[in-house]
């Protein structure tokens, strides 16, 4: 089977747009996560739900937060996205399972165990290796730190698909195809046009999300944002309890 994963499309969809138009013949998209967490929720997901190819849905951590309102630093755009979205919209989202195998292939958000952690260049062979103990496929696809890797981790390969929407890297959208073997691509596409787009479309997130795809960055800066943000999450959970 000839899959082409899509992760982290955030909602942009000039992003996905692109990605569609070079899409090539493909038996299933999977959609990894993280789909409507942006500017435009309810154009990506009718985009999405109107594809011809079948399609398989698994769930991120951003689309949990959207279709439970999470409270916290999103809070305004967690609320944003969902009041966007239809009720059966928001009922699809939740119900999506946390995996998906598929010819030998286990595709995940996060990692094996949980679509909030951080899998980049720099996580540790070891921590890698515990989280994915229990994986009997050989290849596992992750996504959520949004930049495009392949490594090795005996006895598994995992690849991170990288961003469609968000990406960490140059300036175009990010995906990858597997059919055997691991055909990572990248799609340009017009990132200037697409940030005044997402500057006019009052998403709250929308000025940092239109300088992140118009930038240039490296996996090593995802790996880099992750550690820290890993940090100051650990420091904030072992710290003196304030209010917030």
């Amino acid at each position: 089977m000839r899959v082409a994963a899509l992760y982290d499309i955030h909602a942009n969809l000039p992003a996905l747009e692109a990605v569609l138009a070079a899409l090539g013949e493909v038996d299933l998209v999977l959609i990894g996560g993280d789909t409507v967490w942006g500017p435009m929720p309810a154009e990506t997901m009718e985009r999405l739900m109107s594809l011809d190819v079948p399609t398989t849905w698994i769930m991120g951590n951003a689309d949990r937060d959207v279709f439970d309102r999470v409270d916290g630093t999103w809070k305004e755009s967690n609320d944003w996205c969902a009041d966007r979205l239809t009720a059966e919209q928001l009922e699809f989202l939740r119900t999506r399972p946390a995996t998906a195998s598929i010819d030998g292939v286990l595709y995940c958000h996060g990692s094996p165990r949980n679509d909030t952690d951080h899998i980049t260049v720099g996580t540790p062979l070891e921590r890698l290796a515990a989280w994915c103990e229990s994986v009997d496929e050989s290849l596992v696809v992750c996504g959520h730190t949004h930049a495009q890797f392949d490594r090795f981790v005996p006895p598994h390969r995992i690849v991170n698909a990288g961003s469609v929407g968000d990406p960490f890297g140059d300036r175009g959208a990010y995906w990858a195809v597997f059919d055997g073997g691991v055909d990572l691509r990248f799609t340009p596409y017009d990132v200037d046009g697409a940030a005044r787009v997402i500057e006019a479309t009052g998403f709250p997130y929308a000025s940092v999300m239109a300088s992140n795809i118009t930038s240039v960055s490296t996996a090593e800066d995802a790996a880099n944002w992750f550690e820290r943000r890993s940090g100051e999450l650990s420091k904030n959970i072992s710290g003196p309890t304030t209010s917030t």
